[in-house]
Parts: C-alpha cells; structure tokens; sequence
C-alpha cells in the first residue's frame, strides 16, 4: 500500500470514526429527550385542562353576573379553548392503564362545556344558577383527576424516570470514555502511519551514511514493502548488489592481472640476456649435430623451444593446439630422461585444438604428474593425455599411476590451500604450481567446477578440465619464434 493510500485511508476513516461516536451520542440524548418531553408535554396539558376548566366556570360566573359588555366574548374565547385542549388529549396515546381514566376526564371536560353552554342559554336565574354550581362541582372533579392522572403518569414513567436516569449516567461515564479511546486510537494511528514513514527513512539515511564509509551492507535497509519508501529500498538493494558486483569482477580483474603480473615476473627473472641464450642454444644444436649426437640436438631444440614458449606474453590465450605443441616439446625432453621407465599415452580429439585457453595450463599439469606422481617409480610408470568433446565442453584429463594424494590434501588443493602435510620441497624450474592453474583457469572462465581431481593414495591422479567450448571460436595462433630446426638429410 502506498503512502498517499495509506494518508487517504486511515485518516478519513478516523474522522468517520469520530464523526460516528459523535453522532451516537447525538441520537441517545435525542432519544432520552424526546422520551421525556413526551411526558412532560402531556402533564402540561393536564394542567393546562384544569386550569382551563376554572378559567370557563369563572366566565360563565362573570357572564350570568352581567350578560352585558365583553363578558360573553370571553365565555366563547374559554370554551373554545377547552374544546381545542379537549381534542389534543384525545389524540394522546398513553399507556393501558391510564386510557381509560384519560377518557373519562375528556368526558368530564365535554360535561363541563355542555354545562356551561346549558347555563349561557337559561333564561330562569334560577335555573341558571342551578347550571353553574353543576360547572364548579365538574371543575372540581376535572382538578382531582388531573392530579390522579399526573400521579398515574408519574407511576407509568416512572420506570422510563429510572431508564432516563441510567440513559444520562451511562452518558456522564460514556462521553469520557468514547473520547479517550478515541484520542488513543487516534494517537496510536498516528504513530503508526509516522513510523511507517520515518522508520523506514531513518534505515534509508543509515544505509547511506554506510554506503559513504564505504560499507556495502543491506542489513540496514528496510523490509520490502510496495509503498514509495519500499520501491526506494529495493533500489538501495538493487544498487549495494551491483556495487558489490562490481567490486568483485574489479577484484577478479585485479586477481587475474595480479597473477599476469606475477608470471610476466616470473618469465622476466629467467630471462636472462634471451637472444644469446637462444643463439647459443643455436650453436650447441648444430655443434651437436655435426659431431653426431642427433639426439642431443634435437632435445637442445627442444629445450629452446620450451623457453621461447615460456617467455612469450602470458596475458594472452594460445589455442590448445599450441599449448598440445608446447605439451609436445616437454614429453621430448621427459622421454629423454626416464626412457623406458615411463609411457607416455595420448588420445587426442583435433577438432577441439582451435579453442583459446590461458598460456601454460596443460604443461605445468603435465609436468607436475612427472615430478609428484612418476618420478620416483622405478619402471612401469604411466601418463597419459586425453581431450576430447564433452557435450558443450572440451575434457583435458592427465592421469598419471604414481604416488596419488589423500582426500585431505586434493581438498586441500582445489580450495587453494597448503596441504595438509606438505611434501619435501622440489626444484620445479619450468611448472608454475596446480594451484596457479587453478586459479587462473577460474578467473578466465568465471567458474568454480573447471577442474576436478580424482586420486587415491598409491593409486596415481587424475586432474580432469571440463573447458567451455563456444562455437564459432576462431583459431588465434600464438607467437611461432622457434629455433630454426636443422635439415640432417
């Protein structure tokens, strides 16, 4: 719910909530003084039936005193008079038990006209005076039971008397009452609508200030919700995320450029004066040729080979075809040295050797399976090289027969950290380290599962590489400054 929502809402609704408690305490009092003007009004007129009734009896007396003058306008004006009241008693609507003494007074007040009209027409004073002391004997009748009725609706109401008086104390205690509570529901729906909006800001302000430091932590940020605030939130969260993002492909980068760097370093500090290196490795190749040692020669071309490969620009991806070539020149010069001790196998799939991969992958694996798996077999060692298609990937396996590694330090070894027992130090002039490798491959493919190690103890290695093969990949030959090989024909 949005906040315009929300203000159009609840306010309104409180307003109507006030109005409504206002208004129900409007028509209870409305209804206690209808109930109680109803009596009243009908006592009144009691009274005023009585009094009346006097007011005829002493003009009918002023009248037959003297028939002259304005005496009998003022008869005719109190007879109308009670005819009048006598019809608005009639149109009363009392109670059972005090209709039919009310009808009885109307009758009497009608004797009482008939009386007096009676008297107004003698023309014996006699018989007149006869008349008129019937008119005070019915006035006084008409006082008593207009005291009897008073006392008969005094007794009927009495119970409404009671209920009128509960009506007005529940009043006294409910007016109060109904505006606390609404001050209270009023103040907490204030409070409500106010922390749903400053709340919700405060953590906002929060986040920014952390966001300032430098801090990238949504735990300050408010829970989602679909008002403006929340859209505000998701946005902060949407922004923390893709900073946090781009801090880590920055630090990738970095990572990556950091080991680039390191290997260029490393490259550098065997590059020790390259072109008389070369040129004399030149010399000794021939040399060895002339003096008919073949296959001296050709491991010294070798040897410059390996070099020239190592000291080329890392920074770039070779295809795996020159990498197999690089891979190539190192089985040579291993051949050369166990001979029989070691078979070499490969199982190679040439439709896969366009693909682009970081410099110096396959080799340092390769040769870390002669110097930590084979090397200390006396015979009957074994390596073996494989690549091949594996559904969208391309699968590098070197699996080597020797010495193996214990679960502890493969685990050890694909999480990037020392093992836990390590091995006596080695000299490892041309391998720069599985770990590098590991490493490197996930920083160039953006993934964690590129590589996979299988070993057992005494029972050899295998390190597996699942490469993605994109289509389309062009062959991108890398730098070919090899030392001239030497025609022997």
């Amino acid at each position: 719910m949005t906040l315009r929502r929300k203000l159009l809402l609840f306010i309104p609704l409180l307003v109507l909530l006030t109005n409504g408690v206002t208004f129900f305490l409007f028509e209870s009092s409305k209804t206690v003084q209808h109930s109680y003007n109803t009596m009243m009004d009908r006592m009144l007129l009691y009274t005023r039936s009585a009094q009346t009734a006097d007011e005829n009896v002493r003009a009918l007396y002023a009248y037959l005193l003297n028939p002259e003058g304005n005496n009998r306008a003022s008869l005719q004006q109190q007879q109308a008079e009670l005819a009048q009241i006598s019809g608005q008693l009639a149109s009363q609507r009392t109670e059972s038990d005090i209709a039919g003494v009310l009808r009885g007074y109307i009758h009497m007040l009608q004797t009482l006209a008939e009386q007096i009209q009676a008297a107004e027409k003698s023309a014996a004073p006699n018989e007149a005076l006869d008349y008129y002391e019937d008119t005070e004997r019915t006035s006084s009748f008409i006082r008593e039971e207009e005291r009897r009725l008073i006392d008969l609706e005094l007794s009927a109401y009495e119970p409404v008397y009671r209920s009128i008086q509960l009506e007005i104390v529940r009043m006294d205690w409910l007016g109060p009452a109904v505006f606390i509570i609404n001050t209270l529901l009023s103040i907490v729906l204030a409070l409500w609508i106010s922390r749903s909006i400053t709340e919700p800001v405060d953590r906002l302000v929060q986040t920014a200030q952390h966001l300032s430091k430098g801090q990238l932590d949504t735990a300050y940020l408010p829970e989602r919700s679909n008002d403006e605030l929340g859209i505000l939130s998701e946005a902060f969260r949407h922004m923390i995320k893709d900073l946090n993002d781009l801090m880590g492909r920055d630090k990738e980068r970095m990572e990556s450029e950091r080991l680039v760097k390191e290997l260029e370093l490393q490259a550098l500090q065997s590059q020790i004066n390259p072109h008389f290196l070369f040129n004399t490795l030149n010399v000794l190749s021939k040399l060895a040729l002339l003096e008919g040692a073949d296959q001296t020669s050709d491991l010294i071309v070798s040897m410059s080979k390996l070099i020239r490969y190592n000291l080329s620009q890392l920074d770039r991806p070779v295809t795996l075809g020159d990498e197999l070539k690089h891979v190539q020149e190192y089985f040579t010069i291993q051949q050369a040295r166990f001979r029989n001790r070691v078979e070499i196998g490969q199982q190679i799939d040439e439709s896969v050797l366009d693909m682009l991969i970081p410099a110096l992958t396959v080799q340092p694996l390769v040769e870390n399976a002669f110097v930590h798996g084979v090397e200390r077999m006396e015979s009957g060692g074994m390596i073996q090289l494989v690549i091949e298609r594996s559904g969208e990937n391309v699968k590098i396996v070197i699996r080597d027969n020797g010495a193996g590694m214990t679960i502890e330090d493969r685990d050890a070894l694909l999480a990037l950290q020392e093992p836990v027992q390590p091995a006596p130090a080695k000299k490892n002039s041309m391998g720069f380290g599985t770990r590098n490798v590991i490493k490197r491959l996930r920083l160039f493919y953006n993934r964690q599962d590129v590589v996979r190690i299988e070993s057992e103890p005494g029972r050899g290695t295998s390190v597996i590489l699942l490469l993605p093969y994109p289509p389309g990949e062009e062959q991108k030959g890398g730098p070919d400054h090899d030392v001239p090989s030497i025609d022997r024909r």
